[in-house]
């Protein structure tokens, strides 16, 4: 089984700094540094460390080159990325003393996708075929709508939460992985399980993977919830703990492995992920997380 991961490729502008700066604040960093990543790249590198047959589509600029070589270094098929005129998709990331961030994008390449591509790229998949998708992109509707007629199965990570998911038909995902921040968007509650509750009524046939920052997971599938606590490390950078999961979650549940199991390697995968710099770099191969586990 193959999964198809439609998304963002990014470089990453990483300033360490005291504390986040906020409005009209000025404030200096102690270091910068460069890494490769978006929530595209990440998780398709992370369902590739998992084990997966792993695909990735997405346009990058004419500065993308790096972007296209750590999808090859790590796995990663790149031969649906395309290179178009103008630069790349970027962030500047602010990390802090404790290991929160805060995030500004850029689009760039990200935001040129166009229908003949995405019918291209879909063109190759089909039914059995898994569509991994987020929010960094732009024709997300429009992908939904071609992969579901392709009988895909469709991973949806709806972030960022923004007017475009409401054009999105989320009936048609299979399965809908979101934090407590979009489940309070999409659902209008603030209490998970009110969530759930919410969005299990209104997408009956949808699997909900609801991530909780330090109160750690909960996934909801045919009506039965299974939940996971949180591996606690010192934090050294977050920035890819939501897509270091959200790739293995993926990767996993193509396996005959137990759902619990799934979750608890999904939750190591992540909490090996946020003790290391970066983004892409920072994500654990399968043996790491395997042998993190057994010692938990």
């Amino acid at each position: 089984m193959r999964i198809l991961d439609f998304g963002s490729l990014n470089y990453d502008y990483v300033y360490g700094v005291d504390h986040v700066a906020v409005a009209g604040e000025t404030i200096s960093s102690y270091n910068m540094e460069v890494f490769c990543g978006g929530k595209g790249l990440n998780q398709a590198i992370a369902a590739a460390r998992a084990g997966a047959e792993v695909y990735m589509a997405g346009l990058v600029g004419e500065d993308g080159q790096l972007l296209m070589d750590i999808c090859k270094r790590n796995g990663v098929d790149s031969s649906c990325i395309r290179k178009v005129p103008g630069i790349s998709g970027h962030a500047i990331i602010q990390v802090d003393k404790e290991g929160q961030n805060s995030i500004l994008l850029y689009g760039g390449s990200n935001q040129q996708m166009t229908r003949e591509y995405i019918d291209d790229v879909l063109g190759q998949f089909g039914c059995g075929d898994i569509l991994l998708i987020q929010n960094e992109i732009n024709l997300l509707d429009y992908i939904i709508d071609k992969a579901s007629e392709n009988g895909m199965r469709i991973y949806l990570n709806p972030s960022p939460y923004n007017e475009k998911i409401k054009s999105c038909d989320l009936s048609k995902i299979s399965v809908l992985l979101i934090n407590e921040i979009e489940g309070g968007q999409i659902s209008g509650e603030r209490d998970y399980d009110k969530m759930l509750d919410v969005m299990q009524e209104k997408y009956p046939e949808t699997d909900l993977m609801l991530t909780l920052g330090e109160k750690g997971a909960v996934y909801c599938c045919r009506g039965k919830r299974y939940r996971q606590d949180i591996y606690k490390v010192k934090a050294v950078d977050t920035t890819a703990a939501g897509d270091t999961f959200t790739g293995y979650f993926a990767a996993l549940m193509q396996e005959k492995i137990p759902v619990q199991e799934v979750l608890a390697m999904c939750a190591g995968a992540a909490a090996i992920a946020v003790s290391r710099k970066g983004a892409a770099n920072s994500i654990p191969i399968r043996d790491e997380v395997n042998k993190f586990c057994l010692h938990k």
